[in-house]
């Protein structure tokens, strides 16, 4: 299969991955809507003109010509006017208006057998609730495709395995010429360690995993050790003595840490000369949660800084400056990632196939945080309004006061229409950088 071929097959993948993803999201908001009652009128997925839609009971269920989003319209979002208990303006002032005519909106459909199922009559409670269940599908979403990632592929770890020999001792920034006589055999190659050789033993202990071993090897620097490793399925003995060099020190990122100054560290251990195979191992269920957390917390480390974040992709995106790998990216962005992965041939299949599952697992985590975010039109808003509704109740009945009813939070569409052009400005950003000056990921 081409290359063309393997990368359209990768970003159908993910379109559909965040098709199903976004759907499912709905699902979380729809679900708990219609244990408490709310009349649901519509669920669409995507947005601009209906192409496709049918009605089950009181709820029209259906897709839209920009599948970018989706949402659910529940009656009665929107408390009607204190004054008079009307929906209609009070005021020509604009803010005023705006509000007016979302309350109007949200109390059009609503009939005469309808006034106990509206949203804004809800508990607050239920009304948290209704507003999480988006979010917490797509953490569930990603859970799930953490323990199939995790258990099912696997992931990429060293293995007991020798991959490679190095010839020579070089130290950190030198090349020696392995046919020179400037070379100085390394431990592993005058033992006569081959790459294929599978470490069975290490100075009398059993050798279960290379991380361990590592740690033996960078203990017994100058000190002779029996070796034993496994060659064509028959064991092979032989004695080898580390010696000591200096070699990075690897932070918890995988990458060379450095110290205060900004220089690359390095410490004196135990060296052998030897390098390790990679393959998929799978992991057991206690190590899906870690990992699904450490996920979250890189992306909500993003989501915190976003502003400075967007700000130094426009900045890349002007000028000749690198894009930050760990930085935002747009549905295009993550587009061209997975259709790139899909097409490296020269990795095996099961690899590529787990990194896209890792990739969408980590975009519901993305949705997730994202959307706890206590600004609308995010569902974090409508749960900061239903928090301060009930904060003001409770204030009120300590009090002695009457009950102050439901919080209007159409009285805030003025802040999300701004958080909302805000939040296009910076897709159409993410997208234009992602086309002009896209992320490299791979070298």
């Amino acid at each position: 299969m081409s290359p063309v071929v393997l990368f359209i097959l990768g970003v159908v993948f993910v379109v559909i991955g965040i098709a199903v993803s976004i759907a499912l999201h709905e699902v979380g908001h729809l679900v708990p809507a219609k244990l408490f009652k709310v009349r649901v009128t519509k669920y669409m997925i995507g947005f601009g003109p209906t192409i496709w839609s049918r009605r089950r009971g009181e709820t029209e269920y259906g897709f839209k010509a920009i599948p970018l989003g989706g949402f659910v319209s529940m009656i009665g979002m929107y408390p009607p006017n204190k004054t008079d208990g009307s929906v209609r303006p009070s005021s020509t002032g604009m803010f005023q208006s705006l509000a007016a005519d979302a309350r109007s909106l949200a109390h059009e459909e609503i009939g005469p057998d309808d006034g106990n199922r509206v949203f804004y009559r809800l508990p607050v409670w239920k009304k948290i609730i209704i507003m999480l269940g988006g979010p917490a599908m797509n953490l569930l979403i990603g859970v799930a495709l953490t323990a199939v990632l995790l258990m099912g592929f696997g992931v990429s770890a060293s293995t007991t395995t020798i991959a490679d020999v190095s010839k020579c001792q070089v130290k950190a920034g030198e090349t020696v010429d392995p046919n020179s006589a400037d070379c100085k055999p390394t431990p592993a190659a005058a033992a006569g360690l081959k790459p294929g050789d599978r470490i069975t033993s290490f100075d009398g202990k059993a050798v279960t995993n290379w991380e361990e071993l590592t740690g033996w090897i960078r203990a017994s620097a100058g000190k002779q050790v029996s070796i034993t490793v496994e060659r064509d399925g028959a064991p092979v003995a032989t004695t080898v003595t580390p010696v000591l060099s200096s070699r990075p020190v690897v932070g918890e990122d995988g990458r060379q840490a450095k110290d205060a100054d900004g220089k690359l560290r390095y410490q004196d251990v135990g060296f052998l000369g030897i390098g390790a195979q990679t393959a998929l191992m799978q992991q057991p269920a206690s190590a899906v949660l870690p990992l699904a957390g450490e996920n979250i917390k890189q992306i909500a480390g993003v989501v915190v800084n976003l502003p400075a974040r967007v700000a130094g992709v426009a900045q890349a995106a002007f000028s000749e400056e690198p894009r930050d790998p760990n930085g935002p990216i747009s549905v295009v962005g993550v587009g061209r990632v997975a259709g790139e992965v899909a097409a490296m041939e020269q990795v095996p299949l099961q690899s590529r196939l787990a990194a896209l599952v890792g990739l969408l697992a980590g975009l519901n985590f993305a949705l997730a945080v994202f959307n706890l975010v206590p600004l609308l039109p995010l569902d974090g808003g409508h749960v900061a309004g239903a928090l301060y509704e009930g904060a003001r109740r409770q204030i009120a009945r300590l009090l002695g006061r009457p009950d102050p009813g439901a919080f209007d939070i159409a009285k805030l569409l003025p802040v999300t229409y701004v958080v909302a052009a805000l939040l296009m400005g910076m897709g159409a950003l993410l997208i234009y950088a992602d086309i002009v000056k896209p992320v490299n990921l791979f070298g």
